[in-house]
């Protein structure tokens, strides 16, 4: 210490003791608001890593591995009255837990583990609980205004030349000049229309797999553009139909009882999981200006497309209608009639959905007015006839196409709520340290001096 004194001759020990409260204080500063930041962005709602904190706690460990029992269970056979009764003591242990206020993210890599921990800890109503979303919700707005200068482009349907009035065209032609919307497209179609070896069916399972893919990495001027095409004749609106692949996503010989595949979606925990994030985000109201109760018509259809993919997969009615349904039907019902209404109801009479998708339509074309879009020409261009997706840089010109793909802004990255939330606090992050930085250089010069 006393060479360290012997460089700085102005520095004495209660000088030293003071700089080093600022240095201490400084550093404690960015860890707590740093902190405080991470939780303002949902990393400590990540229920695995909620699971994590729990598991190095001995009380909460020992209920969450009896709830994980008791789930493992009920799956295989409705538990007795006693060791039901141990399951709920286990689930109310852990009211006050991280667990009960968790929520996960839709693609991400640990989305399955993490609806596992979910529902879990959701005992006592997993099955039924369907008004709440395990998801965490985004905050759309500002992204969806954001995205809507790009989607105009796409939906409105003038930036690429062709005979006909085919914004549906359009939007698998610009889907195909972005790469990465290009490529899952592709790899969807191709798993949608592969048949089993030795069969005359596909694989639904891995169809339904790729389609969610799709869905969850492809950037949603894109994906919505396709799904969501406004159309007004019937071969844009065959197309729209058609863009799912529905004889193998979609479709059976015969329709199931509605009641039948809801029992077997609420059996899976991804299905149950997107099939609760719709009723949350798409749930009518009769006096909200935009038929929702939660007033957001992108979170409505972003938990629309969740469900494709799944055995509950909605689909359009035909290619006159913009109306959307899923294949089943009501028939056979019994007394639970009123219960199978409603299954269907809820896309084909729901408020909210509707207003959501003529939204989108009318809020592209109001934004393309206003919208110039750069031109960034593409080296690689896919061209889909039907369901056939033929080798990128060859153009059939059987639909009217020119080869002319001007005004399509193509996008490298997706830009997600959660990734401007991580760069926002990593550069707050950074600010702060600077500024220690320079506090703790000017308060050694002061001392030295």
């Amino acid at each position: 210490m006393g060479n360290f004194f012997r460089h700085f001759p102005g520095l004495d020990q209660c000088s030293l003791n003071s700089f080093i409260m600022i240095f201490w204080g400084c550093v404690l500063h960015v860890l707590i608001s740093g902190s405080l930041q991470a939780g303002h962005n949902g990393f400590h709602h990540d229920c695995v890593e909620a699971e994590r904190l729990c598991v190095s706690d001995r009380m909460c460990n020992s209920s969450y591995r009896v709830l994980e029992y008791c789930a493992a269970e009920e799956a295989v056979s409705p538990l007795g009255p006693e060791a039901r009764k141990e399951c709920l003591t286990a689930e109310a242990a852990l009211a006050q837990s991280p667990l009960l206020r968790c929520k996960c993210h839709r693609g991400n890599r640990r989305e399955e583990h993490c609806l596992t921990v979910y529902w879990t800890v959701r005992f006592s109503n997993s099955y039924y609980e369907l008004e709440s979303s395990p998801y965490e919700d985004l905050e759309t707005d500002q992204m969806w205004a954001i995205q809507n200068s790009r989607l105009a482009a796409i939906v409105s349907g003038s930036s690429i030349v062709t005979e006909w009035d085919n914004p549906c065209l359009e939007a698998a032609q610009a889907c195909g000049l972005y790469e990465k919307c290009g490529n899952l497209r592709s790899e969807y179609v191709l798993a949608c229309t592969k048949r089993v070896s030795g069969t005359d069916t596909c694989n639904r399972q891995k169809c339904h797999k790729a389609l969610r893919r799709f869905l969850d990495r492809v950037p949603e001027e894109y994906s919505f553009a396709v799904l969501f095409c406004q159309c007004s004749n019937a071969l844009c609106g065959e197309r729209r139909r058609m863009a799912i692949v529905p004889s193998c996503s979609f479709e059976e010989k015969e329709k199931p009882n509605c009641l039948y595949l809801q029992q077997i979606c609420l059996k899976d925990e991804l299905c149950k999981s997107r099939l609760a994030d719709f009723h949350s985000k798409c749930q009518p109201s009769p006096i909200s200006t935009t038929g929702c109760l939660r007033e957001n018509g992108a979170a409505c259809l972003k938990s629309y497309s969740g469900l494709i993919g799944t055995i509950m997969t909605p689909n359009y009615q035909s290619n006159s209608s913009s109306e959307v349904s899923q294949w089943c039907s009501c028939e056979g019902s019994g007394n639970k009639q009123q219960e199978c209404d409603k299954i269907l109801t809820m896309f084909t009479q729901n408020i909210c959905l509707v207003n959501s998708i003529g939204a989108l339509t009318s809020t592209a074309q109001y934004a393309l007015e206003g919208t110039q879009p750069s031109v960034r020409p593409s080296q690689h261009y896919q061209h889909d006839d039907g369901n056939a997706i033929v080798e990128i840089g060859k153009v059939d010109k059987r639909e009217g196409n020119q080869g002319s793909f001007e005004g399509i802004q193509l996008i490298s990255e997706k830009a997600t709520v959660s990734n401007v939330q991580s760069g926002a606090g990593q550069l707050w992050l950074s600010g702060t340290l600077v500024l220690c930085t320079l506090l703790l250089q000017g308060a050694l010069l002061l001392l030295w001096l």
